[in-house]
């Protein structure tokens, strides 16, 4: 599925329905949340991370809870605000295509 132009959606809601989580579990997120339709590769999500965090919108700290370290995201303020803008965005775009192409 060609996800060009709605890739920081989906990883800023996973991020709003995980909470903090380092990569590999937002890649798990976004693949059971969707019934394996995002099943999306690391060389994909971590670059989509570090936009974001240059963007101001996501966070990340490590989590040296476990035997291994791993660096962990969570959306900023900042983040939560560009969610509810790209999802109504998202909205009034489908509602769009509904009504046109369906």
């Amino acid at each position: 599925m060609d996800l060009r132009g709605h890739l920081e959606l989906l990883v800023l809601a996973a991020l709003a329905r995980t909470g903090s989580a380092h990569g590999y579990a937002l890649i798990g997120a976004m693949r059971d949340g969707s019934d394996g339709r995002f099943d999306l590769p690391e060389g994909t999500v971590y670059p989509a991370l570090h936009r974001l965090e240059r963007l101001g919108l996501v966070s990340s700290g490590w989590d040296e809870s476990q035997a291994r370290r791993r660096r962990v995201y969570v959306l900023t303020d900042a983040g939560h605000t560009a969610l509810s803008a790209q999802r109504a965005e998202w909205r009034t775009f489908a509602a769009a295509v509904e009504r046109f192409a369906l």
